[in-house]
């Protein structure tokens, strides 16, 4: 049972440490600002966070939790798209951080809840939070590149 008990802390952890080093690193961006495509093709905040709510809604799911959004209608986001050509689907950055916020409530209740994780869910569980982390990362870099200050000191 201990075991059980730290696999699920240890995704918990991540996934409260990604929301509040994404949540740092989107202080002070504007909506116009998230639009910005680094040099003229490189992917947008507003994709990358975008895409990062995409993903967790199949994090939310494997967590037997409802998604945030209907993926369909925020298909902008998905993987393997090309936000360029697609940047008047995106929606409004505020709008973004709010389902990032319903996101972060949803998983960590889904933790709260949780009394042991399928050994068939392992893998993904594994792959979606280093997926979080990798994309992370990203807005740290695009936050720089807007010209803020970093936030993670």
């Amino acid at each position: 049972m201990e075991t059980i008990a730290n696999d699920i802390e240890i995704i918990k952890i991540q996934a409260v440490s990604n929301y509040k080093v994404i949540s740092m690193n989107l202080e002070g961006i504007t909506h116009e600002e998230s639009m910005i495509f680094p040099n003229g093709d490189a992917n947008c905040m507003n994709w990358i966070l975008g895409h990062m709510i995409y993903i967790r809604n199949a994090f939310l799911n494997i967590l037997g939790e409802e998604s945030v959004w209907d993926n369909e209608k925020f298909s902008a986001y998905d993987r393997g798209e090309i936000p360029l050509n697609r940047k008047d689907e995106l929606i409004n950055f505020e709008e973004l951080k709010s389902y990032l916020k319903d996101s972060q409530n949803k998983l960590e209740s889904a933790f709260n809840k949780l009394e042991k994780i399928d050994h068939e869910n392992v893998n993904d569980l594994a792959i979606l939070s280093f997926h979080e982390a990798y994309h992370s990362g990203q807005i740290g870099y695009l936050r720089r590149i807007l010209g803020k200050p970093g936030v993670i000191k």
